[in-house]
């Protein structure tokens, strides 16, 4: 086709990249226009002093998605960064000293883990994972890629039969209770489903496909940090004729009879044919468009379930610890409490669970020589109240904890350290509520029950990344824009 049809897509995170891409290809004329200073969106990258911080995403899991994303284009992701699988995956925190537990790369070792934590365990963990692997297959197939524009999609015998089979209406807390009884397999096995927003008891069963990704498919790491990512994708849109303009801020959607024409940015006005807002959908829905042109109203909104938010911390140390891993979680508190305290009974957290990510136990090049930095990572119900005495109270409960569980000196090798929380979210992102992740994995809040991707109201307009179909995380955010990239082509050749 003709270069005809000219597409704009607000914001460059993964799911705009994506669209935009795939757009290219297909030969409309698109451009990016992306609020920040850097392409990327949440996953953007933090340099300092020779420290080198992904600022969002930390976790690689289900590199199948990536994988299939660069074939579209006839590349692999080989080409564009190079891709290690870690082991152990992750380490598990129970308490103090040998209180952890290292969750291999390995099946076999895998198996001998469980059976060790819970004799008799491995044959359930072989049934767990089958039933997972199958649930991850016909939900990559049959499910996420579908637009979920109503009910009507999902409604054939087949497809009904399988969310059955699926466990779509069943609860994750429940099904993994039915294989396991010791409570740090049950831990491990639950963590997962924290990525979508919603704890075990609200979030079907039907996720116990990411035990899959986890376990099966395994954790891995791009050398150079997850920014190479962002990086790929850019150069990948780029070949295909894409323009990215940054610090380009989207004040408004003009919309004129029900048809928008264009976009006001802070750097003028840009026009085209086909709007596609990889921006917080809240805020383009609430603040970007009149009100006659908007899908929801605040209500709608306020009654949605968000995931976490969280606080950051970005910090180097000049010194390497021992004995640490590539990704750590701290679970020696009470699991329950935390998450009552982010959906049930939001507050800061009287006892936190946290997360820790230091990327140079695995590449060199991410901190200078001899020096370590580190993620840290709190969930948060979204909506508190964030204050740097907050902030500054909460990095100290986390440096007591990880000093006392890993048996060493951490705060007097500081030497860089950033913090980051719901303020800045709201700042960087327009972030509802300073949420991290987006809507929370409920089952009223899956497929056809999430904001719609197409606009109901403005014909060229359609919405992509994880507050829409399928939901939070880089490998859905990857699959929304393919999805909105499919939907344009068909309605808008």
């Amino acid at each position: 086709m003709k270069k005809s049809k000219k597409v704009i897509v607000i914001g460059s995170g993964f799911a705009g990249l994506a669209t935009a891409a795939l757009l290219g290809k297909a030969g409309y004329q698109v451009i990016i226009l992306e609020k920040n200073e850097q392409p990327g969106g949440r996953a953007r990258r933090w340099e300092k002093d020779g420290f080198t911080f992904d600022m969002g995403p930390s976790w690689y899991w289900m590199p199948d998605v990536f994988e299939n994303f660069f074939n579209l284009f006839g590349k692999s992701v080989s080409e564009y960064y190079d891709l290690v699988r870690l082991d152990p995956s992750y380490r598990v925190y129970f308490g103090e000293g040998e209180e952890f537990v290292d969750v291999p790369a390995n099946m076999q070792e895998l198996e001998a883990l469980f059976e060790k934590e819970e004799p008799g365990s491995s044959k359930n963990l072989r049934t767990f994972l089958e039933q997972a692997a199958y649930k991850y297959e016909v939900g990559m197939r049959d499910y996420v890629h579908r637009p979920s524009h109503s009910i009507f999609e999902f409604l054939d015998f087949r497809l009904i039969r399988e969310s059955f089979r699926i466990q779509m209406f069943s609860s994750m807390r429940n099904h993994v209770r039915k294989y396991f009884t010791n409570p740090r397999l049950i831990k491990i096995l639950e963590f997962p489903v924290l990525f979508l927003g919603a704890t075990p008891a609200n979030t079907p069963a039907l996720y116990s496909m990411m035990n899959h990704a986890d376990l099966t498919l395994g954790t891995w790491y791009p050398m150079g940090g997850m920014y190479k990512i962002v990086e790929a994708m850019v150069s990948l849109a780029e070949e295909q004729g894409v323009e990215i303009k940054v610090n380009t801020e989207v004040e408004k959607i003009i919309v004129k009879n029900g048809v928008s024409t264009g976009v006001a940015t802070n750097q003028g006005e840009f026009h085209a044919d086909i709007i596609i807002a990889n921006s917080d959908y809240q805020h383009t829905d609430q603040m970007l468009l009149d009100q006659p042109w908007r899908n929801y109203n605040p209500k709608y909104w306020d009654k949605r379930v968000m995931s976490p938010s969280s606080l950051l911390f970005y910090i180097g140390l000049d010194k390497k610890l021992e004995g640490i891993k590539h990704h750590s979680l701290f679970f020696d508190e009470d699991f329950d409490l935390h998450a009552e305290e982010i959906y049930s009974d939001p507050k800061w957290p009287s006892k936190p669970l946290f997360y820790l990510s230091s990327t140079s136990q695995t590449d060199p090049s991410v901190a200078p020589e001899g020096h370590e930095n580190l993620f840290l990572l709190i969930p948060l119900a979204p909506g508190l109240e964030d204050t740097e005495a907050q902030r500054e109270a909460y990095y100290h409960i986390v440096m007591d904890r990880l000093e006392k569980i890993i048996g060493q000196d951490v705060r007097n090798s500081v030497v860089l350290k950033r913090s980051y929380a719901m303020k800045d979210f709201e700042k960087d992102y327009h972030s509802f509520k300073g949420n991290a992740y987006g809507l929370a994995n409920t089952l009223f809040q899956t497929a056809f029950f999430k904001p719609k991707l197409r606009s109901k109201k403005v014909k060229n307009l359609y919405y992509t990344g994880h507050l829409t179909v399928p939901g939070p995380g880089v490998p859905p955010s990857l699959i929304s824009g393919e999805i909105v990239a499919d939907e344009v082509i068909r309605n808008f050749i």
